[in-house]
């Protein structure tokens, strides 16, 4: 067996961005920006008014002056005249300061009458005016790679960027296999369980932005294998569920080796997901996950979401792990890195009290996948202790 960390290692390994392509803006949100995006234009592209009010020379924003009121400006609408002094224009939020015209005395400071104004007794140092390109200038960059949040899908809008070059997203085979299997919906005979692991990693891909697709289960038998590795082939990335152990009936391994994946490593130091397997079938890399729910769950977290934000041209990382403190006490850890299901809330983690590798209810239940060393040592309330949310 090899470690966690050498393990996601290989996989990196295998990984190599899968290629770009361009897409609207109103469908960019979630995908990896490729290339950094150069802003067309400056925002504001003039010099902007910040609060409703008056446009004024500096120079006459004193106590008891009183002003002629020449126009007015509004946004989408500038007043073309100059401000002179003894001068002012009616204006608006987000409207062309006029030429002539260096702060913005807000409405609340001034008395009107008719088309004179007289300014009040506490004049702000303020000029309320949003310089032009404050915001952003021309050749400005939005750095990549990245993954559009709607803020950057907002600012992209606001550099006039229509189309934007983004990471294709990764075409994902999902095979689950096992005589035992029936799918959602089917009625299964006595000794048969529904597949799940597919729907839990499908929902898990399509939130990173892969595109995930279940192929039809595949049956105990090289044939059935054989043929379900062919749909799969020409898929990105390949990924079995179940069938990767050492019983006589766990034949994916085989069945992958027969049809040309070279194997980079099988067996991983870890609870639960040990019987996990790498390798490279053809031009596509592939994973071998186990077969119980919450392995597959794990593994997905640790090892698969990593390798989909690589190919999709991020950097090569683990998970983020976050920090909390341990909510109980804990005896001596076992001899392989544990990834517990807990519950994090208010900076405290409380590991379930039934870790059982098949218990779909309590990964339900669970926020964070606590994180124990191989051979932990004991661990007391209070410590910190590290996590990855789920």
């Amino acid at each position: 067996m090899i470690t966690v960390e050498e393990a996601l290692k290989r996989v990196f390994e295998i990984i190599s961005p899968i290629g770009t392509e361009f897409v609207q803006l109103h469908n960019a949100g979630g995908r990896v920006l490729a290339q950094p995006a150069i802003a067309k234009r400056d925002q504001p592209p003039f010099a902007a008014a910040s609060m409703d009010g008056y446009a004024i020379r500096a120079d006459d924003a004193n106590s008891g002056t009183v002003l002629k009121i020449i126009g007015e400006a509004a946004a989408g609408h500038r007043h073309e005249g100059n401000v002179a002094p003894g001068e002012c224009v009616r204006i608006f939020t987000g409207a062309p300061v006029p030429i002539g015209a260096n702060k913005v005395v807000i409405q609340e400071d001034v008395i009107r009458d008719g088309d004179i104004i007289t300014l009040g007794d506490s004049i702000e140092l303020k000029t309320n005016i949003r310089p032009k390109g404050c915001d952003f200038k021309i050749g400005d960059l939005l750095d990549a790679p990245r993954i559009l949040t709607s803020a950057d899908v907002a600012l992209l809008a606001a550099m006039n960027i229509p189309n934007i070059q983004v990471s294709r997203r990764p075409d994902v085979a999902l095979v689950s296999t096992g005589d035992e299997l029936v799918m959602p919906g089917d009625v299964p005979g006595p000794d048969q369980i529904i597949a799940s692991n597919t729907f839990g990693l499908k929902t898990l891909l399509d939130k990173i932005g892969a595109a995930p697709r279940i192929l039809p289960i595949a049956k105990d038998s090289h044939e059935s294998l054989a043929a379900a590795f062919e749909l799969a082939s020409c898929a990105d990335l390949i990924v079995t569920i179940g069938g990767a152990s050492v019983g006589d009936h766990d034949l994916v391994g085989e069945a992958a080796s027969r049809s040309g994946m070279q194997r980079t490593f099988y067996k991983v130091a870890m609870r639960p997901g040990k019987p996990l397997m790498a390798g490279r079938m053809g031009n596509a890399p592939m994973l071998g996950l186990p077969g119980n729910p919450v392995s597959a769950m794990v593994c997905g977290h640790v090892f698969l979401v990593p390798a989909i934000l690589a190919m999709m041209g991020l950097q090569k990382s683990p998970a983020q792990r976050k920090f909390a403190n341990l909510e109980v006490d804990m005896g001596i850890g076992g001899p392989r890195e544990h990834y517990m299901r807990a519950i994090v809330r208010a900076g405290k983690i409380m590991p379930e009290s039934d870790q059982d590798s098949s218990l779909l209810s309590v990964l339900a239940n669970s926020n964070a996948l606590l994180i124990r060393p191989a051979g932990d040592r004991q661990r007391i309330k209070g410590e910190i202790m590290e996590y990855i949310e789920i």
